[in-house]
């Protein structure tokens, strides 16, 4: 039995650009009329989410920043986070200052960059529609990151971009010297940094378990390293067909691409059984 369903957003339930598919919203409607939740699971911030997914009775709730952010989208209430200790995000600003990546800080529902910094997104590998994304759901600012940090409040995420392996291995080390942070990837050229505890998987168990919903009746859908924890945690993960090879090995099932609605296929399958 379904009884709720959590979609990574890019590559899995939004198309290469970024668009929803119409079968994709119309499952949606199926989903609100058999009283099954819908909740987006993403490293996103809470301000970059789809407008229309938003706005759909089925999303109540939505798993951001990679599960270090639980919100409820109807009302903007933080239900669960896990921050990241703003002293230790002022010792990697000063350990990478000096290194031409993109630095970006994930803070009370918002995507906050220095603008010093910003040109860069030109500079790395990126599709047009992914930059566009990127470079529209970030906030350049003109502060130095010590009074940037007096003037946020909750920190949930950072994300390096990078140019090539080499400054990849050095944000890295730099990153996996800290005990207290985890990193994954949702794309070849960067890193996003959580605490420890906060990964997709875990903030699945949490909603789960706060909405009295056994995880055997969660159906979870990913493409990308990021999504690897949900996909385990859910009792039914499925990778779409252009997941990393490392995601559909963590999946139960394959459903078909983003760009042909594969959340959609999969669950009008699963619910006509």
């Amino acid at each position: 039995m379904v009884s709720i369903v959590f979609s990574d957003m890019d590559g899995t339930f939004l198309t290469p650009e970024k668009t929803i598919t119409a079968d994709n919203l119309a499952i949606l409607d199926e989903l609100y009329r058999r009283g099954i939740e819908f909740v987006p699971c993403t490293g996103r911030n809470e301000d970059a989410l789809p407008p229309e997914l938003v706005a759909h009775p089925a999303v109540k709730h939505a798993i951001c920043c990679n599960g270090a952010l639980i919100v409820d989208v109807k009302t903007h209430a933080v239900l669960h986070v896990l921050e990241i200790d703003k002293q230790l995000v002022l010792d990697i600003f000063h350990q990478i200052c000096d290194m031409p990546v993109v630095f970006d800080i994930f803070a009370d529902g918002h995507v906050y960059i220095e603008r010093s910094r910003f040109r860069r997104i030109d500079e790395v590998n990126l599709s047009a529609p992914t930059r566009d994304f990127i470079k529209s759901s970030r906030i350049p600012h003109d502060l130095s990151a010590e009074e940037l940090l007096d003037q946020v409040h909750s920190i949930t995420r950072l994300n390096f971009f990078y140019h090539d392996a080499q400054e990849a291995e050095a944000v890295w080390s730099i990153i996996d010297a800290v005990p207290s942070l985890r990193r994954t990837t949702s794309l070849p050229c960067n890193v996003e940094v959580t605490d420890v505890g906060a990964h997709k998987g875990s903030a699945v168990k949490w909603l789960c378990n706060e909405l009295g919903i056994p995880l055997c009746n969660a159906v979870a859908f990913g493409d990308n390293d990021n999504d690897i924890t949900m996909l385990s945690t859910a009792g039914d993960g499925v990778a779409m067909e252009n997941a990393l090879p490392s995601c559909k090995a963590a999946a139960d099932h394959v459903t078909t691409s983003c760009s042909e609605s594969g959340v959609a296929s999969y669950l009008t399958s699963l619910l006509a059984g």
